[in-house]
């Protein structure tokens, strides 16, 4: 479980962040935050495959690295004060519609949908959404996933296709390049606790109908 031992290391490696004080802690790295982090996944995972068949069930292989890309960046601190997980048909890094999860030092964020979508696969996901729009908005709309995860939220075109321009009189979600929701949890409130995998349970069955959805698309 996961327990404040993590958080202190994710504020710790924040004020430190060099690969010098990552490899004198890397053995807290491994016990308090990356262990009990893939555990976490490990008990997700058989509801997110029973649900896709093609969502793979080894945790590892949803874990994003905490290492930091720094190529092309001006910040040069070279981890992440943050674990991320992503759960989608195919692998993490897919096309398609899937599951987020991200535990910081203090926060729990936690959806999913649809985020990178390149210009033939959106045109597609317009497409499907003009054709099916009563469904859609349904989806977007219930209680349950207002409750949980609040609005549809997602980057924004300045224009779009001429017979896509009739669907913005019912939403101007038709104007979006991405279709994901997303909630943060306090991580203080779920310390030990084997609360903290219903909770994201929870949320990911609110996105769960909007993947089927958007799945439908491609």
């Amino acid at each position: 479980m996961i327990t404040k031992a993590y958080t202190e290391f994710f504020k710790e490696l924040s004020k430190n962040n060099t690969k010098e004080w990552f490899h004198a802690n890397k053995k807290r790295y491994e016990n308090d935050v990356k262990g009990p982090f893939l555990e976490l996944l490990s008990e997700l995972l058989p509801m997110l495959h029973e649900w896709d068949n093609r969502i793979l069930t080894d945790e590892k292989k949803a874990l994003f690295r905490i290492n930091r890309d720094v190529r092309f960046s001006k910040d040069k601190t070279p981890y992440h004060t943050i674990l991320k997980a992503g759960f989608s048909p195919n692998g993490k890094k897919s096309m398609l519609p899937g599951y987020y999860l991200g535990i910081s030092a203090d926060s729990v964020h936690v959806g999913g949908g649809l985020f990178n979508v390149k210009p033939p696969e959106l045109k597609a996901v317009r497409n499907y959404i003009a054709n099916h729009i009563d469904d859609f908005l349904a989806i977007t709309t219930t209680k349950e996933f207002n409750d949980c995860l609040g609005v549809l939220k997602g980057d924004v075109s300045k224009r779009i296709d001429k017979v896509h321009e009739a669907v913005a009189n019912k939403t101007q979600l038709i104007y979006n390049k991405q279709f994901y929701a997303m909630s943060d949890l306090f991580l203080k409130d779920y310390y030990n606790s084997p609360n903290l995998k219903d909770a994201i349970a929870k949320h990911f069955k609110a996105i769960r109908p909007l993947n089927e959805f958007l799945n439908a698309a491609f």
